[in-house]
């Protein structure tokens, strides 16, 4: 993959880099990591602050839009927007599965189709945009994500 592969994924997400490293490291499963010549970051810690940012980004949405709804209507409706299957079909939206680095092993396997890969390589995304760039780009993307025009707040 090459940096114009990586603005093809920029230009799907509405995001330009300043620190395309952060992109790739969103980008790297651990395979990948695991088995290259040196030493590779892979997705994991971005996806670990990607996962509380999202957390915290939908819980105040819900919060905001609607004062009447108790903390059970609140949980439940943030746990639609955070669990993985949601996470892995907008991720298949945007077609990251395609820019994904993986290894020999999860390639033969179809790693890029992987709910779970794709998944957590949406909320390393988010922990990407969040480092390169400020909380209000960052609350800005997850709400284009993941609150699209079906979504009741």
């Amino acid at each position: 993959m090459d940096e114009k592969d990586l603005k093809k994924l920029e230009k799907k997400i509405s995001y330009k880099f300043k620190n395309k490293e952060l992109l790739k490291n969103a980008l790297t499963h651990k395979t990948y990591a695991f088995e290259a010549k040196t030493p590779v970051e892979y997705n994991e810690r971005l996806e670990f602050l990607g996962d509380s940012i999202l957390g915290f980004v939908v819980a105040e949405e819900l919060y905001h839009s609607n004062k009447y709804f108790s903390e059970g209507e609140l949980t439940r409706r943030r746990s639609v927007r955070v669990n993985n299957s949601f996470l892995a079909k907008k991720a298949k939206e945007l077609g990251i599965g395609d820019f994904l680095f993986l290894g020999v092993g999860e390639i033969k396997q179809e790693g890029f189709k992987n709910p779970t890969n794709l998944a957590n390589a949406l909320e390393a995304l988010i922990g990407a945009i969040y480092l390169d760039s400020d909380p209000e780009t960052v609350h800005n993307f997850i709400k284009k994500i993941i609150f699209d025009e079906d979504f009741q707040l």
